[in-house]
């Protein structure tokens, strides 16, 4: 059996596989120290690179060379720069800087995986850190919306295009959508539609930020709430992306049918998460769901299948499910034209 660290079947692959998380700390530590940032502009050599870090020096060369040897610097002589994908991706002030989702792993996830075997045996969240009180924290609040907005600038293209009923409607809500990244995306690509994002009040001063850089004041709208508390507002597409699984069961059905009040008649819910099926290969997603178990309450990973459930029960008459990006599925639930409910 081969994984991403090479053939398990031998000691050296086991001994691999084993040591992985010191290539993702070496990656996570570039970007809390701004290595690639650094490196934005031009190639710099070790000690170059020493100094504007901040940096002692011991382990520096091993450091650089093995983030060459991962793929993500290149080396020249003595001077190293940029690979293409940390270029383009991990550029602090980039358009396509994905860092704030990194940021959040170098934080929170990291320290709580070194927890799993006390998550197993107690199944309580291990990342130590509480969600409302983190957002009413300036300064987290903000690597929140910068770790939101660092998944969206990569899904939302993919939404945008795996999904080709956006012409036939006027409005779109997104359920937790944090400072609207997504829904100006969707605004932008379809100047059709007006959006909206339903979400804790806190967010509200971010969501106006990003509205009035995207030049898009006129054509969005925060509605604060809590979605297990207070009504959602109503639009003609409602979409719940990467929420869900915050969630267990009874509350991933309990907002599935809250979500089918919210859809106008013959309006649309969509749907995405990383979800589950029967393949144990499924490496990824069972990573994201157990990322669940450690940092909530009772969130995981769900299947095709318990959505359908939920969206059947709560009303909806078509369900169909297409793969969105190479890990995330999405479910598109039609809500019957003379259902006023």
């Amino acid at each position: 059996m081969t994984s991403i660290a090479g053939d398990i079947g031998t000691p050296a692959g086991i001994l691999r596989l084993a040591n992985a998380f010191c290539d993702a700390k070496a990656l996570l530590t570039a970007v809390e120290l701004g290595l690639f940032t650094t490196l934005r502009s031009h190639p710099a050599s070790q000690d170059e690179i020493r100094r504007s870090l901040g940096l002692h020096g011991r382990g520096l060369s091993d450091w650089l060379d093995l983030l060459v040897g991962l793929g993500l610097l290149e080396r020249d002589g003595d001077r190293y720069r940029n690979a293409a994908g940390a270029g383009k991706y991990l550029v602090r002030g980039e358009k396509a800087y994905i860092g704030g989702f990194l940021d959040r792993s170098n934080r929170n996830l990291y320290p709580a995986w070194g927890k799993l075997g006390e998550a197993l045996r107690t199944g309580k969240p291990q990342s130590g850190s509480d969600f409302l009180a983190m957002i009413d924290d300036p300064k987290t609040l903000g690597q929140f919306a910068d770790m939101m907005d660092a998944l969206t600038r990569v899904l939302g293209p993919q939404l945008i295009a795996a999904y080709d009923g956006w012409a036939g409607y006027r409005s779109v809500l997104d359920v937790g959508g944090c400072r609207g990244y997504l829904v100006s995306q969707i605004v932008q690509a379809h100047p059709n539609l007006t959006g909206q994002v339903f979400d804790l009040p806190q967010l509200s001063p971010l969501f106006g930020e990003l509205a009035a850089e995207s030049g898009l004041t006129d054509k969005l709208a925060f509605h604060p709430g809590d979605f297990f508390v207070d009504p959602m507002p109503s639009a003609d597409i409602v979409i719940i992306g990467h929420a869900l699984h915050d969630w267990h069961p009874e509350q991933r059905k309990f907002l599935v049918h809250k979500a089918f009040d919210s859809v106008n008649p013959g309006g649309v819910l969509l749907v995405y998460d990383r979800m589950l099926d029967d393949d144990p290969r499924q490496v990824e997603n069972l990573v994201i769901s157990l990322d669940m178990l450690l940092v909530t309450d009772g969130g995981s990973e769900y299947t095709v299948t318990e959505l359908r459930e939920h969206a059947e029960s709560a009303g909806f008459d078509s369900v169909e499910d297409r793969p969105l990006s190479d890990y995330d599925t999405l479910v598109v639930c039609q809500k019957p034209v003379g259902v006023s409910r």
